[in-house]
């Protein structure tokens, strides 16, 4: 089948690249000359595992061109798939969007389908098909289609070839016909309903994660407070199968591309309608609160951060991308700066970014010990494997203080404190702050105890 991609960022190029290893024609289109000329040279411009071999096997099905008329013209298929990013009161800008419309309207010159996977508000896909109705040639036929994605970064290539299901929203028996010819060769289960469902499904699958993970923070924090141990409590919750395993790991809160922007845009697009959608308030809330949890440990020990050497392990919002939207980790690079900390930053794939951002006003390292080497404290943001895998005894012998703050709980405590740090992590007991729990413990158990003794007088 021949297949048009309107844009090449993450979902643009996996899609299109897994397209192509499924046999069909693709041509990526997109208005970024660089980024178009980068892709013919063979240099793939995001971090993403398994997409640069993938991409490089399929080249004789794959093109990329800035021109309009060569990818629309006579495509069966034309997938949108352009970035949706966030506004200030919490909607979506769909300038991107209506932009690759008003293109798809002026070139095709055949009866296609026009297949929108960006992230979009519910009722798009209806205004799309009015917009093409009344602005593309009279002879050609459009329908639309939400067919909305599901991939994570890092894992984008299998999640697309291995998706748990794909989701058809079609208004018609000949876009349902054509979307399955689409995606025989993938041999995955569909849902199939209506545009706005489909729409719906994409926001209300991301949301749910979203709240997982501020639910599991929220009793991270409770796990602190009673010298619980969170791991084991989400080990325990995570069994049951109503509930699951996945996004229950507690931490400085979620960040990306998604989580953060559809919780935000499902929040404004309830209140729209005169709903207050209080679930998805609180997700947002706890998570902003949750991602200075790390600056507030660090301070038991340190004080304040002026003049302090600071490490910073991990720039990505998660391993296995270079992506830092939301990313917890820069929001606190911002604020240590502002501080005044002397802040050094090792990232294995996002470096290019966090240089970009901030210049001159950090250190980029590219090893963990030159990161390490005489900080007074090192903050982990991100569980890349180099983290996970690193001596412990590295931080007691490179930093000038052992102190470190782990927001991703990657050590066993026990460990970090028989290798002589000074170690925080998050939802779990410290042996150095294990006394003053027993102590609150006990004065909740003789005031309970009092109570009942009370009562039964």
């Amino acid at each position: 089948m021949k297949i048009a991609i309107a844009g090449t960022g993450y979902v643009g190029l996996v899609t299109a690249a897994c397209l192509a290893d499924k046999g069909h024609d693709v041509t990526c289109v997109d208005v970024n000359e660089e980024k178009i000329r980068l892709l013919n040279e063979g240099i793939v411009p995001i971090y993403e595992p398994g997409l640069d071999s993938l991409i490089q096997r399929n080249g004789v099905r794959l093109r990329f061109t800035t021109n309009d008329v060569e990818a629309y013209q006579r495509a069966e298929v034309i997938m949108i798939a352009v970035g949706t990013p966030p506004q200030p009161d919490g909607s979506v800008r769909l300038d991107d969007v209506w932009g690759a419309l008003r293109r798809i309207a002026g070139a095709a010159e055949r009866d296609c389908l026009v297949v929108i996977k960006s992230t979009v508000p519910v009722g798009t896909g209806d205004e799309a098909a009015r917009f093409l109705a009344e602005n593309g040639r009279p002879e050609v036929k459009f329908d639309v289609v939400s067919n909305p994605e599901f991939l994570s970064q890092g894992t984008a290539v299998r999640d697309t070839l291995q998706a748990p299901r794909i989701v058809l929203g079609v208004d018609s028996d000949r876009a349902e016909r054509v979307m399955k010819e689409l995606y025989a060769p993938f041999a995955l289960p569909y849902v199939v309903t209506d545009r706005r469902s489909a729409e719906m499904i994409k926001y209300a699958a991301n949301v749910f994660l979203a709240l997982k993970i501020s639910y599991i923070n929220e009793i991270a924090n409770v796990c602190e407070l009673v010298g619980a141990d969170i791991q084991a409590v989400a080990e325990g919750i995570g069994m049951d199968p109503r509930i699951g395993r996945r996004f229950l790991r507690a931490g400085v809160g979620y960040g990306g591309s998604c989580l953060p922007k559809d919780a935000n845009a499902l929040y404004s697009l309830a209140a729209s309608h005169g709903y207050s959608l209080k679930t998805v308030w609180a997700a947002i809330d706890v998570n902003e609160k949750q991602k200075w949890k790390l600056l507030d440990k660090a301070r038991l020990h340190i004080g304040d951060f002026r003049n302090r050497t600071v490490a910073v392990l991990g720039a990505a919002f998660k391993p296995g991308t270079d992506d830092v939207r939301e990313s917890p980790a820069l929001a606190n690079i911002e604020r240590l700066i502002a501080e005044g900390a002397d802040v050094r930053v090792w990232d294995p794939a996002a470096l290019g970014h966090v240089s970009r951002r901030f210049g001159d006003a950090v250190v980029c390292c590219e090893t963990i010990e030159e990161a390490i080497r005489g900080a007074d404290v090192c903050f982990i943001f991100t569980e890349w494997p180099a983290v996970l895998q690193f001596d412990l005894h590295c931080y007691k012998t490179l930093m000038k203080t052992p102190l470190v703050v782990d927001g991703r709980n990657c050590y066993d405590p026990k460990a970090a404190e028989a290798a002589g740090l000074i170690y925080e992590s998050i939802g779990r007991p410290v042996g150095h702050r294990q006394l003053k729990v027993d102590r609150a413990v006990d004065v909740l158990q003789c005031a309970s105890a009092a109570f009942f003794h009370k009562q039964s007088e």
